[in-house]
Formats: C-alpha cells, structure tokens, sequence
C-alpha cells in the first residue's frame, strides 16, 4: 500500500531531507513557482541532488525553459520532465479568433530533451477553449505521439475535476468530447500504462494508421471487451504483463485487418522484449521470453523500419534472459 505525503511549496525544499527517512522514493512536484521561473527550477534541482539524491522527481516545467542549462542539472538527479503542450486562441487582422499550437517549438524542447537524453511525458488537454476541434485535438496526438515522450497525460480523462473543463462549443460538439475521451483514454492505456514509447511509431508504420485514428480502433476494442473507461477500467492498476497482453492481442487484430500479418512476428518480439526490459527497470522483474528473432538484431537500427525488418532479417529463434547486471539492464541469449 502506498502512503502519500503533501508538502506546499514553502516547505519542498525543507522537507527533501526528511523524504528519505519516510521512506519516500517517488516526488511529483507540480508547482508554478518552480514550473515557471528557471532559476527558482535549477535551484530545485540542485536541492534534490545535493538533500535527495535517491529520489525519483515528476516535475512539471514550462516548455519555454527547456534548454541545455535545464537539462544538464536535470540530468543529474532521477526525474521525468512533464511538459504541457497547450493551444493558444489568438486574433487575426479581422478580429476572427483562431486556434494556434506551435508545432516548431514543441519540436524543438522534445528534439532537447531526447537529445539530452532525459526521460519526459506531455501534456494534453481537449475542449477546452472556444476554437478547439476533434481534427485539432487528433492532429495534435498525432505530433505528440511523433516526438517520443515517454508517457502522454490527459487530467480529463485521469481526474473528474478536469473533465469539466471540456466544454461544447459550435465546433466541439458533445459526441466529439467523447469521442476525443475514447482517444485520450486508449493513448493512456495503450501508449503510457503500455510503455509503448519505443516501438510505438515503428509498430504503428506498416498499418499505415495515424496514432489517433489507432488509438480510436483501441477505444472501440476496449469498449467491446469492457475495459474502457466506461466500465471503471484503471489502466494504472494492472500489472504491464496485462496491458502488453492487451496490446499484442489488438495488433494482431490490426496486422491481419490490413494485411501484414506477415510482419506481426517481428512486432510480437519487439513488444515482448521491450516490455521485459522494462519491468526488470520498473518493478525488478526478472525473466525469460522466447522470440523469433535474435535479440541484437529486434535492439537494433533495422527495427525501426519493421517491414525491411521482415524481408532481410533471418529468424533465429532465441530464449532470452532479460536481468539486472550490476544495476543495469542485460540480456542473454540462453
């Protein structure tokens, strides 16, 4: 059972030295003074580093900091950046509001971060000002999903308070929320609680699928089968064994339905690989697959392009130990 504890901004930083004697490993700091303002942010680092530096920090920042300075000191203590991408509304010459999500900067502060190295997850809301629509907000997860961050968060879907902020207007009808809910929800599952970041995109290519039109195919495949968000279904709950069970039964479904189901082995033992490798980093878990493919070669640059994968690559059917070797991720081919 996990005990949490509440700290105001005045006393953060007081208190990181007491974090360790309670016996708290995981801090989500979710303040605008820090988020906002870059030296009040460096200087927070700092602090972990120096009173806590065994502690795993979620923090949310302003894109607009985002640069070499920032991560540098990021880099130094254990964190995942969580950075909101927001629309703004805006007026032309003839006083029209129109909707304005600046995708060159976005790219730029995600192309820092991955370059940097840095584990970090975005933000997304929907509805949620005047000039929002469903082509908007799918055209959106579409980019999000295309930068690689880790997780994608959406408050509506994860907190009842924010739903409310999701409003019907002339151009985001009722059915559209719930429509845009149905993919927010399946991005949570599927991509974040299914830590897909990795393969996400490879996998996605030879259905020659947006991630938002695939994600509401999931919605739907989640509806029939009673784990949407409908049936009280927490993503967060279940153990990544399930949820990757989930996953490699809908893109079976999916390979077959477009007809490259030939490809499916490659993306079966990208998944399962991935997916040990993970849990070994998240929860300790030691195991053992059995994949199609040698290991070295699924880790590979081959495998971002799934179908030349499936064309040059040979099979080798390999049982593969995936462990922790003097605290760092292995595998053996057994």
């Amino acid at each position: 059972m996990k005990t949490e504890y509440t700290f105001d901004s005045s006393e953060l930083e007081s208190s990181l030295k007491e974090c360790g004697k309670k016996g708290i490993t995981e801090l989500v700091v979710h303040d605008p003074e820090i988020a906002g303002n870059k030296s009040r942010l460096l200087h927070f680092f700092k602090m972990v580093e120096k009173d806590a530096p065994e502690l795993f920090v979620s923090i949310k920042v302003n894109p607009s900091l985002i640069d070499s300075e920032v991560c540098s000191q990021a880099l130094r203590i254990n964190c995942s950046l969580e950075i909101p991408a927001s629309s703004d509304v805006k007026k032309n010459r003839d006083g029209a509001e129109l909707l304005v999500f600046d995708k060159k900067f976005y790219a730029k502060k995600c192309s820092i971060l991955n370059n940097a190295g840095l584990v970090f997850g975005m933000e997304l809301f929907y509805a949620d000002n005047s000039c929002d629509t469903l082509k908007s907000f799918k055209d959106r997860v579409d980019f999000i999903c295309a930068q690689y961050p880790n997780h994608i968060d959406f408050p509506q879907t994860e907190n009842a308070e924010e739903n409310s902020s999701a409003k019907v207007t002339g151009v985001f009808s009722g059915n559209d929320i719930r429509y845009a809910r149905d993919i927010a929800f399946a991005c949570r599952t599927f991509y974040s609680a299914g830590r897909a970041v990795a393969w996400f995109n490879s996998v996605l290519k030879p259905l020659r699928l947006s991630a938002s039109q695939f994600f509401a195919d999931f919605a739907e495949w989640q509806r029939v089968n009673n784990c949407d968000y409908r049936s009280g279904f927490v993503p967060e709950n279940e153990p990544h064994s399930e949820i990757e069970k989930m996953q490699l039964l809908f893109l079976s479904i999916k390979y077959e339905e477009k007809k490259v189901s030939d490809v499916f082995p490659v993306v079966k033992d990208i998944v399962l690989l991935n997916g040990a490798l993970s849990r070994v980093v998240a929860e300790g878990v030691e195991s053992v697959i059995e994949t199609q493919y040698h290991p070295d070669d699924l880790l590979g640059p081959e495998s971002f392009d799934l179908e030349a994968f499936s064309n040059d690559v040979c099979m080798e059917h390999c049982s593969v130990r995936v462990f922790l070797n003097d605290g760092d991720v292995d595998y053996k081919v057994l």
